[in-house]
């Protein structure tokens, strides 16, 4: 199972629906915990003859100080309450830098946790902590910002095309396949010439060799998108957890921070598991 768990907060709100999430599958997996917050650097504000506006960079970096110290100090309440080995990491850098002491606190994790944002709150994207999800390397679990709390994964929907994506994610998520009630292969319009079923048939013999129980399902589109497809099989099976390729940096994105986005998955009442 999952040891070392790193947990990207990113306002105080936000935080604590997370961490109501995270601490109780740390106490079930025995997990470290790593509280990673990400703020930029104030922007370089000018006043109106072109220099420096010092008393808005100023209150700029003071906000970000004391979002920094907020999120902290709830991250340190709430392990500590809870029992739970932690440390805490925070970073500033330029929006479009590598942000590398996060990017090096995240690699360092079996899994990366985050909230989705909610699209009807808004806020700004940060950059640096895209990078710190995105440059990991670590399969990334993705909590809905809506829906009730997370149960332990009974019923895993694992997507299926065959790609170098599709195979990192199922077997990074085999842990939590292993230890699932059951695990559905779905492949979406296989021909006959991909090779897609045969290898979803394979996929599911080696996931099974680890004492999982898994069954290979194929579906038509009939004119609907991949991704609509993947909504209505998780709504008709009542599935707790999604797991799926990651296949560009701007649908990882628009996946955690909303906006216009390419994908409805963003909409899913249900935890996601990604690998890239």
């Amino acid at each position: 199972m999952f040891r070392t768990l790193a947990v990207v907060l990113q306002d105080v709100g936000g935080a604590r629906n997370l961490l109501d999430h995270v601490i109780p599958l740390a106490r079930e997996w025995e997990a470290s915990l790593v509280g990673i917050h990400a703020e930029p650097l104030p922007v370089d504000y000018s006043s109106g003859l072109g220099f420096p506006d010092v008393g808005l960079i100023q209150a700029a970096s003071e906000a970000a100080e004391e979002r920094t110290r907020e999120v902290e100090t709830l991250f340190e309440e709430r392990t500590t309450d809870a029992g739970i080995d932690h440390r805490w990491h925070s970073l500033r850098a330029l929006s479009g830098n590598n942000p590398l002491d996060g990017v090096a606190a995240a690699r360092c994790a079996d899994l990366v946790i985050v909230g989705q944002r909610d699209p009807a709150v808004g806020g700004a994207d940060n950059e640096d902590l895209d990078s710190v999800l995105y440059e990991s390397g670590r399969p990334v679990l993705v909590v809905p910002h809506a829906g009730g709390e997370l149960r332990r994964f009974r019923k895993v929907l694992v997507c299926w095309n065959g790609s170098r994506e599709a195979s990192r994610a199922a077997f990074d998520a085999l842990p939590l396949i292993a230890a699932a009630e059951s695990t559905e292969i779905l492949i979406v319009d296989p021909t006959d010439d991909s090779g897609e079923a045969d290898g979803g048939t394979a996929l599911a013999s080696a996931l099974s060799r680890h004492g999982a129980s898994v069954f290979v399902s194929t579906t038509r589109a009939e004119g609907r998108s991949v991704d609509q497809v993947i909504c209505d099989r998780v709504v008709e099976t009542g599935v707790d957890l999604l797991v799926i390729g990651a296949y560009s940096h701007s649908w990882l994105r628009e996946l955690l921070f909303g906006g216009v986005t390419r994908s409805v998955l963003h909409t899913l009442p249900v935890a996601t598991l990604m690998s890239r």
